[in-house]
């Protein structure tokens, strides 16, 4: 017996720094517990019960939440708190727990425990998630809505723009997606405030994804319509929609017979689009119009981001959604019209055709009408790209935050439409915004209007028959001439607007329309008795005389 070793059980064997395999595989035991405890423990944190399972969270932005895409959409995936808070890689959910025991702290000492409180604290909460958010590339975001797997074919043409400029120059989600799914505060951010979080960062550059740079070319080689900036007008006498019945020949406003077959003349459907109180300002602001960021930094046109967007623009305006504090129920939000333009060489003559609407009245005007006078206006501007924001957004540049009936309209006094030039200065940053008390001196604009830094105007009133001509600079300046001959009539169901006027009148504030030249041009039509602001308007787009790049084309005849 001696000569056998007694047997070790093997419970007692010695594996590793003298621990037996019993202790050993105890510990492991008490370690997966521990794990999956802890583990458990972390994920119960992280459900939509326990987010809104303090009053905090599930009366203020959980009752926000549920009004968003991101809790209820067509796909039925839902990404809760925990989706858009919490990192998924480990060592990171760790260190967010950990941070997140601070809110303890502030649970115990009530600091966000009544709907007053939370808002005063609202905008330094988001403030740091937006910082947080920003510093990771937005992470979280990504986790669902990766760069790679995008298809651009399907996104608004606006959209496939700021996503080229987010990826070239290094932007990220959280810059342009605050308030995706609760109250947006960046409102209460000053300008400079914003630009400073949405700066981009160079660190987040990235190549375009395959996708992207095959649709791109596709896109450019193929002239399509998501990306076009110079849509052509189609060469007579091909039209993109046949013209409404006309007599011939049309009659100008002297009752002088047109030379001009319409019927040889192409016609372009131009949506104009109720505005709402969207000025130049507005336009501008980042924390008001997300578009502001590729027009300021990349010089992109109103017209480029869009284009085809513009009855569902007019309808968030028209029903008071946004940019409107006094919507007019009923009031449609788009008019399509059928713009048609010829020259004989001596004169410009432009045609247009719109559906007529029943009258809707207007709530807070005495009878229903403003302007009970004229059940129609119609009004264009041109100029050229020596006048400030022109070349981007037509006549877009005229309409301010402070003119009359905008919300920084001062009580005291009547501003019309002007001109940026005109000013020493625009406030574009804190209200009031504009600049209708910061005029030049006389001689100043003066010199302005010889440099050709105007906008064209013309003018036409149904109720009277009434032409008019003249310009916006300091002001909107308008006088019946002769020069500028308007002929209005209702054709059954429309109205058919035609236009005459010399290309080169000679009159300072006239602008002399020269071939070769490329112009902006936007239109706006007053209908239903509306007058002021209450219009309807179009982008900017490119007129010119028989030139091929002309989203507009003057054809001669």
């Amino acid at each position: 017996m001696d000569n056998f070793k007694r047997k070790i059980p093997f419970y007692s064997r010695k594996v590793l720094f003298g621990a037996t395999v019993g202790t050993a595989l105890l510990f492991m035991v008490i370690g997966v517990i521990f794990w999956g405890g802890f583990n458990t423990a972390m994920e119960a944190t992280n459900t939509l019960t326990f987010c809104i399972s303090c009053h905090e969270m599930e009366e203020n932005v959980y009752q926000e939440y549920t009004h968003t895409v991101h809790f209820a959409n067509r796909s039925g995936v839902r990404a809760t708190c925990s989706d858009c808070h919490v990192p998924d890689p480990w060592v990171h959910k760790v260190v967010r727990k950990i941070k997140a025991s601070n809110e303890l702290l502030h649970k115990a000492l009530g600091t966000i425990d009544t709907p007053e409180k939370f808002e005063d604290h609202r905008l330094r909460m988001a403030t740091n998630v937006w910082n947080a958010m920003k510093d990771t590339d937005s992470r979280e975001c990504r986790n669902c809505h990766d760069w790679d797997s995008m298809d651009p074919a399907t996104q608004q043409q606006r959209s496939i723009k700021q996503h080229v400029f987010a990826m070239n120059e290094g932007q990220t989600c959280i810059d342009c997606h605050k308030g995706i799914a609760h109250k947006k505060p960046d409102a209460l951010l000053d300008e400079a405030e914003l630009d400073r979080l949405e700066a981009p960062n160079p660190a987040h550059r990235r190549d375009l994804p395959p996708q992207w740079v095959a649709f791109l070319n596709k896109a450019e080689a193929s002239e399509a319509p998501a990306l076009a900036t110079k849509p052509a007008m189609p060469a007579a006498p091909e039209r993109t929609t046949p013209p409404a019945p006309q007599p011939a020949p049309a009659a100008t406003g002297d009752g002088e017979p047109s030379t001009i077959d319409w019927n040889q003349v192409a016609a372009r459907e131009i949506v104009l689009f109720y505005p709402g109180q969207t000025s130049m300002e507005w336009t501008l602001n980042g924390r008001m119009h997300g578009g502001a960021r590729v027009y300021t930094k990349v010089g992109d046109r109103c017209l480029d981001c869009h284009e085809g967007e513009e009855a569902d623009m007019g309808k968030k305006m028209v029903t008071g959604e946004k940019a409107e504090t006094s919507p007019i129920p009923g009031k449609r939000p788009a008019i399509p019209v059928q713009v048609q333009a010829a020259h004989d060489g001596e004169h410009l003559y432009m045609r247009f055709g719109w559906p007529d609407t029943a009258h809707v009245a207007i709530p807070f005007a005495d009878g229903g009408k403003m302007d009970p006078e004229n059940a129609v206006k119609l009004a264009l501007m041109i100029g050229t790209d020596e006048v400030e924001q022109a070349g981007q957004s037509g006549c877009w540049g005229s309409c301010h935050h402070d003119a009359e009936g905008m919300p920084d309209a001062p009580a005291d006094q009547k501003v019309t439409k002007y001109l940026a030039e005109s000013r020493t200065d625009m406030e574009m940053r804190k209200s009031p915004l504009g600049g209708w008390d910061k005029r030049k001196p006389d001689a100043e604009i003066e010199g302005l209007l010889q440099a050709g830094h105007y906008l064209d105007l013309m003018r036409y009133k149904a109720g009277s028959g009434l032409s008019q001509g003249g310009h916006v600079l300091a002001d909107r300046v308008m006088e019946e001439t002769p020069d500028v001959q308007f002929q209005g009539e209702r054709q059954g169901d429309r109205w058919v607007v035609t236009l005459k006027r010399p290309l080169a009148p000679g009159r300072s504030g006239d602008l002399d329309l020269q071939a070769g030249q490329l112009y902006n041009i936007g239109f706006a039509i007053h209908d239903d008795y509306t007058a002021g602001r209450f219009h309807h308007v179009s982008l900017g787009y490119k007129f010119g005389l028989d030139h091929p790049e002309a989203e507009i084309n003057a054809v001669g005849q």
